[in-house]
């Protein structure tokens, strides 16, 4: 088991200590549901009055924040207490499946396939036609990945993962189980005699940049001319939809059960809000917030904050249901 003292945890944080507890700590866990051998956190000041029932031998705060210590217990005070519990929250990380073979036996590679130095292949993966796999590229079993597929350096993907084929991953990915990347499009057009649906072939592929993370059962969908894009950087959460050749810039997140239409553009920086959906060929600029259950219809401008359905500037929304609830009110 993983464990550290509060010492050794507050050099690792370039924290300030305060007060002292002499048990080794096991991991971190929330006030409410910490024991007396785990590490909990304060990063706001709602929260500190839940300081003294905790069973925690020590938390980590907000520098500026006023905290008895309490007795055998202590405090690592840092500038911020969120990104110092991800900093601690990597020193518990333990080590993931253990292959017993690098490339396991019931794994299909075909011949022309290029693997790199040190990779990792589990049970039941496929790797097709002319695909290259980086150095350090880790499938864990019944992954999939079609032909001529690129798979940048030190890439992990977790099982279930399909990536179809002329795809384009970069270095250092994240994919997490049951991601799809390259599917068809959403492309259908009423047949000429009226009487049924035309699908329209998707013959671009997904390109994926470095260091981007995709949450389970996430789709992003092949281009119908070119590529889909998700930029260096970008981060979605699980069940979401990119559409066919949305471009998405550096950075960007996504969040739970939100959503691309077909040719959206998001410029660097983009933070979409859970459930929100955006409607197809609409551009947002650099930095812009959508809330969580937003319908977005409009483009909108570098550093735009947008609410509602259809969505609009934030202060105008709040305005808006501000008048509907006074309304309610007066019985209008």
């Amino acid at each position: 088991m993983i464990s550290y003292t509060i010492q050794e945890i507050a050099t690792a944080l370039n924290g300030t200590l305060v007060g002292n507890t002499y048990q080794k700590i096991t991991g971190p866990e929330q006030l409410d549901f910490a024991n007396e051998q785990q590490i909990t956190f304060i990063g706001s000041k709602k929260y500190i009055k839940q300081w003294q029932s905790s069973k925690a031998c020590a938390a980590i705060v907000n520098e500026d924040f006023e905290i008895e210590v309490g007795e055998q217990k202590a405090l690592v005070k840092v500038k911020n207490a969120d990104t110092a519990m991800a900093q601690l929250l990597e020193m518990y990380v333990e080590e993931g499946p253990v292959f017993e073979n690098d490339i396991h036996p019931s794994a299909t590679i075909h011949p022309s396939a290029k693997i790199g130095n040190e990779c990792r292949i589990g049970a039941g993966c496929y790797v097709g036609k002319e695909v290259v796999l980086g150095d350090k590229v880790t499938l864990y079993p019944n992954v999939t990945i079609l032909d001529k597929t690129t798979i940048g350096k030190g890439t992990t993907i977790w099982s279930g993962t399909v990536v179809r084929e002329k795809c384009v991953i970069g270095m250092y990915c994240i994919l997490h189980p049951n991601v799809s990347i390259g599917a068809d499009g959403f492309g259908f057009r009423p047949s000429p005699d009226g009487r049924g649906l035309i699908k329209i072939p998707h013959i671009g592929n997904v390109v994926i940049g470095n260091g981007v993370e995709i949450g389970a059962n996430s789709c992003v969908d092949r281009g119908k001319f070119s590529s889909t894009v998700i930029g260096d950087g970008s981060k979605i959460d699980n069940l979401v939809q990119i559409g066919h050749n949305s471009k998405m810039g550096r950075c960007c997140i996504m969040a739970g059960s939100s959503g691309l239409a077909g040719s959206v553009t998001l410029g660097d920086g983009v933070i979409v809000g859970g459930g929100a959906c955006i409607s197809d060929h609409v551009t947002l600029g650099n930095g812009v917030l959508v809330g969580g259950q937003s319908g977005v219809i409009n483009d909108f401008g570098d550093g735009k904050k947008v609410l509602g359905y259809p969505a609009i500037e934030a202060r105008d929304a709040l305005k808006q249901w501000a008048i509907l609830r006074r309304m309610v009110k007066e019985g209008k």
